[in-house]
């Protein structure tokens, strides 16, 4: 009898935050934060007649497609409670190797780059969960050992081109859209469904809404906390090819504009930053919504540190506003 309570009561919990009110919530999240996007789009016309076009609309799409795959992978350590902050060297790690090590464009080493970005996740996951490193000093602490040994290894300057496959991916057009958007699209529904419809998806769940009685259920919260931390790093590894196919080089900075935002696209999608509650839809839409406020101050001509005050501000008011007092009071009845 006792087993079977906190079986129940982990696996409720996070049936309720994916199909219940919470789920309800974070889809409203979602319609609210595209309504957004799409309204600074149109908006946006107000400053250029060049913005909101079709073309601005694909080039948005086409910047958005790195913090949507990064994103991803934080929004699971998020998940789970944990926060990675090795994601700028693990995007300069993947890019670097891509370089490095397909100097004649053979594709088949990218794999084996991402197998390597996998182990700095499981090098991340075991530190918080066998040492008990709280995540930020752990993460952190990867952050600088790769940074320092991206540096060794290219001598202070990364040398290669990109691989023909990452070129085309990122490049190539079909049909007017570039390919890379496809890809996207494609990534997005896999990852709602891992997420949304999977067991490792309400395994994740359970674990940031209680580790504990996920924990007495039977779930493996070591297991479940790993994975999360090496889908991050994968996602960030890609991202850094992708960059790569991108710019047609590595750079041992490319990674250092996504740390925030890839916080910031979960929190502003609708996720608990402490964990148990989140929707990888509304993490797409806070991606898209930062990447079309980033076109907009390129656009009006504001410096690189104003788009980071915006960011971290948005960041304070989605906190704000999705804290659970805030919605039980607009709940609450009016007394008369």
């Amino acid at each position: 009898m006792s087993g079977s309570e906190p079986n129940s009561a982990a696996f409720q919990a996070s049936a309720d935050l994916r199909r219940g009110g919470g789920m309800s919530r974070e889809t409203a999240n979602a319609i609210i934060v595209f309504g957004l996007a799409i309204l600074l789009i149109l908006g946006s016309r107000f400053v250029s007649p060049a913005l909101g076009s079709w073309s601005q609309v694909l080039t948005v799409l086409m910047l958005a497609s790195f913090l949507i795959v990064l994103s991803f992978g934080q929004g699971l350590v998020i998940l789970v409670g944990g926060l990675d902050l090795s994601i700028p060297s693990v995007i300069t790690l993947g890019g670097v190797l891509a370089t490095g090590w397909s100097g004649a464009g053979e594709w088949y080493v990218l794999p084996a780059i991402l197998a390597v970005c996998a182990l700095v996740g499981v090098f991340n996951g075991l530190g918080v969960t066998v040492l008990r490193i709280p995540p930020f000093i752990m993460t952190m602490a990867t952050s600088i050992i790769l940074a320092s040994a991206a540096l060794g290894y290219t001598s202070g300057t990364p040398r290669g081109a990109s691989p023909a496959v990452l070129t085309a991916l990122m490049k190539t057009t079909w049909l007017g859209v570039p390919v890379v958007v496809y890809f996207v699209v494609l990534f997005v529904v896999a990852g709602w469904l891992l997420q949304s419809r999977t067991v490792f998806g309400r395994k994740l769940y359970a674990v940031g809404a209680n580790d504990q009685a996920a924990r007495v259920a039977g779930v493996s919260v070591g297991s479940v906390t790993v994975q999360a931390y090496v889908v991050s790093a994968v996602c960030a590894g890609f991202v850094g090819m992708m960059l790569v196919g991108y710019a047609n080089g590595a750079t041992l900075r490319m990674g250092d504009n996504y740390l925030l935002p890839s916080i910031a696209a979960v929190v502003i999608g609708g996720s608990s930053i402490l964990g148990g509650r989140g929707s990888f839809i509304g993490t797409v839409g806070g991606a898209f919504l930062l990447t079309t406020l980033g076109t907009v101050i390129a656009a009006i001509g504001l410096e690189q540190g104003w788009r980071t005050v915006i960011e971290g501000g948005i960041i304070v008011a989605a906190l704000f506003f999705m804290r659970e007092e805030f919605f039980a009071r607009l709940r609450r009845p009016k007394r008369s």
